[in-house]
């Protein structure tokens, strides 16, 4: 059985990171989701909770008719020593054969092991920054994700936490003053 990994935030899980999946399914048996950065949420890079992200990507394979017997999702931790980052990943995951991936670094850390790398270029023009910045504008949004993604986004409330962070940073992440 081939197993494949997909490594990505996913903040938000949208149309191109799809696109992917359904890829790396006409070349391996399943695939591995791995949401990275899994502690981080609440902030303007990463708004949305692991489980958050979770379900968002689980109901979109389900929208999309993926079966569940075709992948895996996997929160992992981040850790922030690229030396350590390849055997802290697959601590976590299940093995596979080979790793998808647009990210120089992902690239960097894969190199000398023995799991394929397959380069991932964006067909679409769409990324998960590109979307928060079309919320946090009042822009449309919702054609850059799938309908189960903009179903969960609006359940969650992802919008008014996206603009309350935003507008909060200043004094949280920024200020070292106390309140």
């Amino acid at each position: 059985m081939k197993s494949a990994l997909f490594i990505g935030r996913f903040q938000p899980f949208h149309k191109g990171h799809l696109e992917v999946i359904k890829e790396i399914l006409k070349e391996n048996d399943r695939v591995i989701i791995a949401i990275g950065s899994a502690e981080n949420s609440f902030l303007p890079e990463n708004p949305m909770t692991a489980s958050e992200r979770f379900q968002i990507i689980d109901e979109c394979l389900k929208e999309a008719k993926i079966s569940s017997e075709k992948y895996r999702i996997i929160p992992i931790r981040n850790i922030n020593n690229y030396y350590l980052w390849f055997e802290h990943v697959n601590t976590y995951v299940p093995p596979y054969d080979t790793v998808y991936t647009g990210s120089e670094i992902v690239k960097a850390c894969y190199i000398g092991k023995k799991i394929k790398i397959k380069n991932l270029k964006r067909k679409f023009e769409v990324s998960a920054t590109k979307v928060r910045k079309a919320i946090l504008e009042n822009d449309k949004w919702e054609h850059y994700v799938p309908k189960a993604c903009a179903d969960l986004i609006k359940k969650f409330k992802i919008p008014a936490r996206i603009k309350i962070i935003q507008h909060t940073m200043d004094q949280t992440k920024y200020n070292n003053s106390s309140f």
